[in-house]
C-alpha cells in the first residue's frame, strides 16, 4: 500500500509543488493537507496518516508544537519537519518533540520522497545540513550529557512567557492568558531569545524543555 501523507504548511506554492511531486510517485498517496496547525490535529486525528510532513513555521503554534500534539492523538505517524532553517535549535527542537525526520524546502522533491520512505519504514532521515548541525552540537557536549540551560536570570514573568511559548501558545494567546499588551510579550520574547542565546522560537522551545521548564509528557 502506499505510504499517506498529510501536508502540513502555510504556504499554497509549497504545497503545490509537492502535492505535483507525489503525484508522479505511485509509492506516496498525499491523504490531506493543512494550512496551520488547528486544522493539522484533528485532520491527522481523522485520517491517522502515516507520515506528517510538518512545516516549522505555521502561523499560530509552530510546526515543534503542533508535531508533540500530533504525536499524542496520532502515535503510529512519522513525523518530518520541512523547514526553511537548518540551525541547531530548530533541529535539537524538532527531535526531541518527536520527528523522525528534518529535511530543508530548499532540497529537491526527490529528497523529500527519500526521507517520507525512510521514516515510514521505521527509519529516521536528516538533510546533510542538518546532519552537520547535530554533529556540531554533539560535539560540544560532554559526557554528562548536555548542559541545562541557565534560567537563573529570567524574572517570574520572563519564565511564564517561556513556559507558554514552548508549549506552543501564541503572542496573542500569552498575551491574553498574562493580561498583557502584544507588544509586551514581544519585547519578552526577544529579551528571552538574547539571554539564552537562541535566535528563534524553536530555540526556546528547546532551552525550555532542556531545562525541565515543560512537561516531557508530550515528547516521544
Amino acid at each position: 500500500m502506499p505510504v499517506s501523507v498529510v501536508l502540513v504548511d502555510d504556504h499554497k506554492v509549497v504545497r503545490e509543488g509537492l502535492r505535483a511531486g507525489f503525484a508522479r510517485d505511485p509509492e506516496i498517496h498525499l491523504a490531506g493537507e493543512a494550512n496551520d496547525g488547528a486544522e493539522a490535529v484533528p485532520l491527522c486525528r481523522r485520517l491517522q496518516p502515516d507520515v506528517v510532513l510538518m512545516d516549522i513555521g505555521l502561523p499560530g503554534t509552530n510546526g515543534i508544537a503542533v508535531t508533540a500534539e500530533i504525536l499524542e492523538v496520532c502515535p503510529r505517524a512519522k513525523v518530518v519537519i520541512f523547514s526553511m532553517y537548518d540551525d541547531e535549535d530548530s533541529v535539537i527542537a524538532a527531535i526531541q518533540a518527536g520527528a523522525r525526520g528534518f529535511i530543508l524546502k530548499k532540497s529537491p522533491v526527490q529528497e523529500v520522497l527519500r526521507a517520507i520512505r525512510t521514516v515510514a519504514a521505521g527509519g529516521s532521515y536528516l538533510s546533510p545540513d542538518a546532519s552537520s548541525q547535530l554533529l556540531a552540537r554533539l560535539q560540544r557536549t560532554d559526557s554528562t550529557g548536555e548542559p541545562r540551560p541557565q534560567l537563573d536570570s529570567l524574572s517570574p514573568r520572563e519564565l511564564q512567557v517561556l513556559r507558554m511559548v514552548a508549549e506552543g501558545k501564541s503572542s496573542k494567546e500569552v498575551a491574553v492568558l498574562l493580561e498583557l499588551e502584544l507588544n509586551t510579550v514581544r519585547s519578552y520574547r526577544k529579551t528571552l531569545m538574547k539571554k539564552l542565546g537562541v535566535s528563534n522560537l524553536a530555540g526556546l522551545t528547546h532551552a525550555a524543555h532542556a531545562a525541565g521548564l515543560v512537561s516531557r509528557r508530550i515528547l516521544r
